[in-house]
């Protein structure tokens, strides 16, 4: 009786014992599975919103936006804000790179802001100077039409991985130093918006092209002025002044600035500016041929054009 208890009680052992070495290898993978699962949790937690790079993008946007609601009236405040913004567009790329958080949102989100902001810019300028609008409105639309083929093309025949500043010196010596360049590239965009910024601030300054500065106001404007605003305590009203107001209009007569710095930065940063356009035509033509060349290789691939039986 004590042999077989001692046999049976060594066999429930040695099942016990091979029971956990098949169930080892289970929980082992379970554990691999689990940490996985955690892993991939992880990964969709992360919030590309919140990301660096696109924090300092919409600071951008504010900033851009602050800029647009002193233009009316407060150049200097104006330039600063729009300065400001522009040159975080620096920034946010270092941020990216050094953080390893470059995104295609983030990259979206940077190329909206910069077109959006110019746009406005020259808007205003061809309000300012209506003699030069169709100027300012070519301007626009080669700025956004070159862009916005540029990126199709990219996307369309480069694939959705490709970024729109991988662009080969086969295809344009000169578009792949503007893009791998990041001086090139920085002193470019910095001084093209330096030119209109100049243009801006000539708009209050300078008779020559706002001959409007030299008309006296009329007894009913004087009036409207000398007369004031009625005064506003909220925390809002004193953040946000109203540009229109007139006490606004005051200000804007009384700080009349300088022309000679304006048209010093005006003189100094138009090669650059027409530069900077040249490149904007490049874009554009590259990036139409680039995609003509993708038309032809599908249609050939359909058999397209079809010969015409007799």
């Amino acid at each position: 009786m004590a042999g077989a208890r001692t046999r049976k009680q060594a066999a429930m052992a040695a099942a016990e014992s091979q029971k956990e070495q098949e169930v080892a290898p289970v929980v082992n993978g379970n554990a691999k599975a689990v940490s996985e699962r955690n892993a991939d949790v992880e990964e969709e937690t992360e919030n590309i919103f919140l990301f660096v790079p696109n924090l300092i993008g919409y600071a951008r946007v504010v900033l851009a936006i602050a800029s647009l609601y002193y233009m009316p009236l407060h150049p200097r405040t104006c330039s600063g804000l729009y300065s400001v913004s522009c040159l975080l567009d620096a920034l946010d790329g270092m941020a990216a790179r050094k953080l390893e958080q470059s995104t295609r949102f983030g990259a979206v989100l940077d190329m909206v802001t910069d077109r959006c902001s110019t746009t406005c810019l020259l808007v205003f300028l061809s309000t300012a100077f209506p003699r030069w609008i169709i100027v300012f409105q070519l301007l626009i639309s080669l700025d956004l039409t070159s862009h916005y083929v540029h990126m199709y093309a990219t996307l369309a025949m480069g694939g959705s991985d490709t970024s729109h500043k991988n662009v080969d010196k086969s295809r344009s010596k000169l578009l792949n130093l503007y893009y791998t360049n990041r001086n090139v590239l920085f002193a470019a965009c910095a001084l093209n918006e330096l030119f209109f910024i100049a243009l801006y601030l000539l708009s209050f300054s300078s008779p020559l092209l706002s001959p409007g500065l030299l008309q006296p106001l009329n007894d009913s404007a004087a009036a409207a002025i000398h007369q004031g605003a009625q005064v506003n305590s909220s925390i809002l009203r004193q953040l946000f002044i109203n540009p229109h107001s007139a006490a606004a209009l005051e200000m804007a007569r009384v700080n009349k600035m300088d022309s000679f710095w304006p048209w010093v930065l005006a003189i100094a940063s138009f090669p650059v500016m027409a530069i900077k356009q040249f490149i904007n035509v490049v874009q554009l033509v590259k990036a139409s041929k680039w995609l003509a060349e993708g038309d032809i290789r599908d249609r050939k691939a359909k058999g397209l054009p079809r010969k015409k039986t007799q």
